[in-house]
């Protein structure tokens, strides 16, 4: 299907390639168009960055005059050339990438934060989503993303008198959004129905282009709708069950739908957290369509290229829904399907992770989406264990060493997040042309002298301190009668002094109060004259978090102290423009979440490109990046057997905190030689700067997933034709028939020097035994680290039918501590995702 083009205005013919520019969402990275917007209408350009809304409220005697003014047009046809030039140069994936996509990769996500002039996303998730798909569009990965469009989306946040987070849901126009209407060949709007209790839902399609890749969004405000129904798109992250539910079936099911209508066959499907799992259940009703199957045949064919990102750290955060609900709302949907709820429920059931047998059987739609994928992922090497842990009992009897998870540390859109005083170092030191090409795991910088290094970090905390008093004077600091008006307006911030950022969203777990368990001490810090520390604060809490919002009002209430006015300043409404200026700007960012639920943190990465430094709890990411080089870590070396998310940390690791900022980062800051500059705290960030920047970076991230993750994926995805997923279906059924009379016979061990020998007798009932995998398992113990060795079949026993002698030599350790276990072998499948069948000897 072709899209037509969108022109909602008329403009004069020689700008007619502004609509081109201004839907491309690839200058909210690249920043050569940026002076055009500013040309159109530079009051709303500077206010919402939004090149789209500059075009279509800009009046048309300016767009005339513009069009007569030389000067703009040479701008404009230099940055139309760059455009196109941009669309059709080679990519990292066009001309290294060894392997074949197909058509690509089908990505999905709840949210996704390319832009503060498109809120479609609340925090992390969406962000990273966005950064994966303007890192994929750099490197030329064929990706297409699916998500909906709110008409609300998060909620924008304002701070009352006396601390309170209020709420507002403005409504986006998104005529307005730089997103434009899918049209199909008929200049129609292109619509899916999605079946819904008693009526059909119609979904309105629209497209963001991302550079070269391309982001479909759902919204179902369609007229002929019912008027609950327009609202399932209203605001993201609701708090209603069936409302969820009913934006759950909209991005899956209506997701995978518009794709097949669109004509489009990725050979991958990634889902970015278990809430678009449907999508993968529709995307086997699609195979079972196309190849007049069944629905497990469909399944198994179809899994092995879904791949499952989890960012949850807890398993009380994965979305899960009642029976009930379920059954009301999924029984149109698979109405003549060969899969009914009871049995899309045992697809997902809770039993395996809570142990409760209840009538009312709950889907946990992460459970779903690892049922059917064929591979999953954590996002970060500790989010790994952490992963492994929450699903170890959904394969019961396998150590949770042995849970199928893998992990790719996340990373962030590196030009998305420069400064210009931070870029302008880059190119000198790495060239003009470095985030496009894969990067370089090392830039040393031996160009760029102390001088002009610290020169770049003032003059980014002269631009935040700017930015930060325009800011604070907008949330009406002057109205404020408690308040001093020079402090509450910024004009006490200082341009020279230590500045350390903390924005994330507010909630328990990321402990934003952790410099307020001392209050005593933290004044001591603000008051230091001549050392001194100021704080910039950040960060929604969810509208159901009490604990959240109590924290905003310690933390405003503190900042009001006659004490401290000034020195402490809270910025309402934190988005991706306040992050932007704040990470460009801050000399170190503070993230302290509690162990072990951060599962990557992404936000101290986006500092690194800016040189700004990270105090950090040893968790996430920076548990893998740290070093005393490098920045700061509480708890450094802190094992995996100790995180434990309870708050028993909490007190030791805010005095740890206290004491890295007293005997540390706040004399690094200040020690300075005679001219003037602090050269330990500037060896530190360049040593962060060049071995951090690359290694975080989206760039690594999303090359990172090809290279591992889809080439590998889409080459197992080629063995399951109909006839070899029908085949390991069989082969699967046969196995489970087969399972519960396999059995061990006589274990023995004989000792030689330096080793064991182990031999054990076993009976397969009839299974082939090259299907079968016998291995010896040694957990980890003061006499070596964990081992699973395989033991090889001598021969068959000739006393018994079915019966194999296995031997294998290892280590010797004490008696007890080798035990053999069969599991399936099978080289086509991940195992044990796609079958956990397992047998001990005890």
């Amino acid at each position: 299907m072709t899209l037509a083009a969108y022109t909602p205005r008329s403009l004069p013919e020689s700008l007619k390639g502004l609509f081109q520019l201004a839907l491309d969402l690839r200058w909210t990275w690249h920043h050569g168009s940026d002076e055009l917007w500013r040309a159109l209408d530079e009051e709303t350009w500077e206010t919402t960055r939004n090149a789209w809304l500059v075009l279509n409220s800009v009046s048309g005697d300016r767009l005339e005059e513009l069009a007569q003014d030389p000067s703009f047009q040479q701008r404009y046809l230099e940055q139309l050339a760059a455009h196109h030039k941009f669309v059709n140069a080679n990519t990292w994936y066009s001309d290294d990438c060894a392997g074949d996509l197909g058509q690509g990769i089908a990505y999905f996500c709840m949210e996704y934060g390319l832009s503060e002039s498109l809120p479609l996303y609340s925090g992390g998730l969406g962000v990273l989503a966005g950064d994966y798909l303007k890192a994929a569009s750099d490197l030329g990965l064929p990706v297409t993303a699916v998500g909906l469009l709110y008409q609300q989306g998060y909620f924008r946040q304002a701070i009352s008198t006396d601390g309170e987070q209020l709420e507002f849901y403005p409504y986006n126009d998104p005529t307005m959004l730089p997103v434009s209407p899918l049209r199909d060949d008929d200049d129609q709007w292109v619509r899916v129905v999605v079946p819904f209790p008693g009526r059909h839902v119609r979904l309105r399609a629209w497209k963001a282009q991302v550079g070269r890749c391309e982001l479909l969004l759902l919204d179902s405000n369609d007229p002929r709708n019912e008027p609950g129904d327009r609202g399932i798109t209203s605001e993201l992250y609701t708090g209603d069950p069936e409302k969820r539910l009913q934006q759950e079936m909209v991005l899956g099911i209506g997701g995978w739908r518009l794709l097949r209508q669109l004509g489009r066959q990725p050979g991958l499907c990634h889902l970015n957290e278990g809430h678009c799992a449907l999508a993968l259940v529709e995307r086997a009703f699609s195979w079972q369509e196309d190849h007049q199957s069944d629905f497990q045949t469909a399944r198994t064919a179809t899994r092995a290229t879904n791949l499952f990102t989890t960012h949850t750290s807890v398993a009380s955060g994965f979305d899960h829904f009642s029976g009930t609900l379920l059954r009301l709302y999924l029984a149109p949907w698979l109405e003549d399907r060969d899969l009914n709820t009871d049995q899309l429920l045992g697809l997902g059931s809770e039993r395996a992770l809570t142990g409760l047998d209840t009538d009312d059987q709950r889907l946990n739609m992460a459970l779903l989406a690892l049922n059917m994928s064929g591979r999953i992922n954590g996002v970060s090497r500790i989010h790994q264990k952490v992963t492994q842990t929450i699903f170890q009992p959904f394969f019961p009897r396998w150590p949770t060493e042995d849970i199928p998870a893998d992990f790719v540390t996340n990373g962030v859109h590196t030009p998305s997040w420069d400064s210009p005083e931070s870029d302008a170092i880059w190119t000198r030191a790495c060239g003009q042309d470095r985030w496009r090409r894969p990067l370089q795991m090392s830039c040393p910088m031996s160009a760029i002298t102390d001088e002009e290094l610290w020169e770049m970090r003032r003059l980014q905390r002269n631009r935040l301190i700017g930015y930060l008093r325009r800011r604070l004077s907008s949330q009406h600091c002057e109205q404020n009668p408690v308040n001093n008006h020079a402090a509450a307006c910024g004009l006490l911030l200082d341009h020279e002094t230590l500045t350390l950022g903390f924005a994330r969203r507010f909630t328990d777990y990321k402990r934003p109060d952790l410099l307020l368990k001392d209050q005593e001490r933290l004044l001591s810090l603000l008051a230091n004259r001549d050392r001194p520390l100021q704080i910039v604060l950040a960060g929604k809490a969810h509208p159901y978090d009490k604990r959240g919002k109590q924290i905003i009002r310690q933390w405003k209430a503190f900042s009001r102290r006659p004490d401290v006015e000034g020195k402490v300043v809270f910025i309402e409404d934190y988005d991706l423009g306040v992050a932007n200026q704040l990470i460009q700007g801050v000399d170190v960012w503070l993230n302290c979440p509690r162990h072990p639920w951060e599962a990557c943190g992404t936000s101290g990465m986006k500092v690194l490109v800016n040189g700004g430094l990270n105090l950090s709890q040893y968790d996430g990411w920076w548990a893998e990046a740290y070093s005393a080089d490098v920045g700061w870590a509480i708890r450094p070396g802190a094992t995996f057997e100790e995180l434990r998310g309870s708050s028993e940390h909490d007190l030791s690791d805010a005095r740890e905190l206290f004491d890295l900022l007293e005997h540390e980062v706040i004399p690094g800051f200040y020690d300075v030689d005679g001219q003037g500059l602090p050269r330990s705290w500037l060896q530190r960030i360049r040593a962060s700067m060049d071995q951090l920047t690359a290694t975080y970076s989206a760039n690594r991230m999303v090359r990172e997933y090809v290279e591992r993750f889809y080439l590998p994926m889409a080459e197992q995805g080629k063995q399951r034709s109909p006839e070899s997923a029908a085949e390991i279906l069989s082969g699967h059924r046969e196995i489970t028939r087969h399972w519960p009379r396999l059995r061990f016979g006589t274990f023995n061990v004989t000792e030689e020097t330096g080793s064991q020998t182990f031999a054990v007798e076993v009976y397969l009932d009839g299974i082939d035994e090259q299907r079968i995998a016998v291995e010896l398992v040694a957990e980890a113990s003061e006499y070596g680290s964990r081992t699973v060795t395989a033991m090889a079949m001598k021969h068959p026993l000739s006393g018994s039918a079915h019966s194999y002698l296995y031997e294998c030599s290892v280590p010797p350790r004490p008696e007890g501590h080798y035990t053999p276990r069969l599991r399936l072998h099978d080289e086509r499948l991940n195992l044990p995702l796609e079958n956990p069948a397992v047998l001990w000897l005890k």
